[in-house]
Formats: C-alpha cells, sequence, structure tokens
C-alpha cells in the first residue's frame, strides 16, 4: 500500500512538471520551460514503473 502510494506521489509530481513545462499550470519558474516537460514525462514514467513492481 505504501508503495503504491509513493508511485502515485511520483506520478503525480510528474505530471504536474509536465503541464508546467507546457505551460498548462502557471505560476511558478517552471511555466514554459520545455526542459521541466522532459522532466516531467521521465518522472511520470518511474512513477508507472513503480505501480507496476508495487502490484506484481
Amino acid at each position: 500500500m505504501i508503495r503504491n502510494l509513493l508511485a502515485l506521489i511520483v506520478l503525480a509530481i510528474g505530471a504536474l512538471w509536465a503541464l508546467q513545462g507546457i505551460g498548462v499550470v502557471g505560476g511558478s519558474f517552471m511555466t514554459g520551460q520545455s526542459q521541466w516537460l522532459y522532466i516531467g514525462i521521465v518522472t511520470m514514467l518511474i512513477g508507472v514503473a513503480g505501480l507496476v513492481w508495487a502490484n506484481r
């Protein structure tokens, strides 16, 4: 259960970073910076991998 929660948190943070990178979510120095889109995508993939691992 804790592994699922941690993986979901990582996934949510990655999604937030990706949305800030493309400028959907504002109010941060990350807004509109394309590098945060890529960092967010990688973080989301890590979160998905964590979910798969936690539910094996």
